[in-house]
């Protein structure tokens, strides 16, 4: 009697896509660069919120996008043909013990701003609910896609600000934390790479590309894409490791916190207006708090509501006090 093949002995057979393990190796590569520099900031070898704002912030974000979009291409490529339950429950409980001890391991080490739904949180999310959109026309996953990436345009709503739900996405006040990956939009990046993979799927340029055999330039970033969830895992606390190992030896200058202050609040300010005006107000802002204790709560993470008022008070008072002195109002 001849036996049928399981649906994991099928998926089993079908040849893996390189092209996709070196776009995944890519990405992590580029995340290590981003840590890198995170890490640099930390020590305070670089200046601080330098990897906060600016083309650093997009640089995070466009690597977070395509990791996800990897994700959901990955997903489509490993149960297109029908769900290989063993393999996923197995990939899933990795994922899902790997968040957790990430979770865990940044509440004792920085509890401030430790991470609660970072990029493996997401990955395990998208991992369950993005199966209901296997069997689904890849147009519509891309449909639904555009609408979960231009929710947060439309839906915020402070009742979301609760702790319980910041993991949606749809909160009015950023929380924080070191890596904050919510539901809206980055789940929208999984059902495009789902999308996209569907239809790729239908015209073969998956069969096209399994073919496709690059050079040996190419096998550090395949190795990397291969075991991507030990790569995440273990390469910042190396990375980490190396620049603590420097700073014992060659420790980065002191600042005071003024300096720090100055730094932070004027990379912060000119995201949204010019360099003049942030210059002036940052300068009010550290006057200001300096004249009670505000100063010194804000760098010990006191979040009350009374410092985050006094601060927003501080905030709109030195805006229209710098905007008087540059009647132009040095907006760009």
């Amino acid at each position: 009697m001849t036996m049928q093949p399981t649906t994991d002995q099928v998926q089993a057979r079908t040849p893996r896509v390189q092209v996709i393990d070196i776009a995944r190796g890519t990405a992590l590569v580029a995340m290590a660069i981003y840590h890198f520099a995170w890490d640099l900031e930390f020590f305070g070898y670089a200046d601080p919120g330098m990897t906060a704002f600016g083309g650093w912030k997009l640089f995070a974000r466009s690597i977070a996008s395509s990791f996800l979009f990897l994700v959901g291409v990955s997903l489509v490529l490993a149960h297109a043909k029908g769900i290989r339950w063993r393999g996923f429950r197995k990939r899933l409980a990795m994922v899902v013990a790997a968040a957790a001890a990430i979770s865990v391991a940044t509440w004792f080490a920085m509890p401030d701003t430790f991470i609660f739904f970072g990029i493996l949180h997401q990955i395990a999310f998208a991992s369950v609910v993005g199966l209901a959109f296997l069997r689904l026309p890849p147009l519509l996953t891309l449909v639904v896609a555009a609408l979960v990436i231009v929710a947060p345009s439309y839906l915020r709503n402070e009742a979301f600000n609760h702790p319980a739900l910041l993991w949606v996405g749809l909160n009015t006040v950023a929380p924080r934390s070191n890596d904050f990956v919510p539901v809206f939009p980055f789940f929208g990046a999984v059902l495009a790479g789902m999308g996209l993979a569907g239809l790729a799927l239908k015209s073969g340029l998956f069969d096209a590309l399994a073919r496709f055999k690059p050079g040996a330039w190419s096998k550090p970033l395949d190795f990397f894409g291969r075991h991507s969830l030990a790569f995440y895992l273990i390469h910042q606390p190396v990375l980490i490791s190396l620049v603590w190992a420097w700073a014992q030896f060659f420790p980065a200058p002191v600042e005071t916190r003024e300096v720090g202050f100055l730094k932070s609040c004027q990379i912060s300010c000119e995201q949204s207006r010019d360099t003049d005006f942030c210059a002036r107000y940052c300068v009010c802002m550290l006057d200001e708090l300096q004249k009670d204790d505000s100063l010194d709560r804000l760098y010990a993470s006191d979040k009350s509501p009374e410092l985050k008022a006094r601060i927003s008070d501080t905030a709109a008072m030195c805006t229209a006090r710098t905007d008087s002195e540059i009647p132009t109002g040095g907006a760009q």
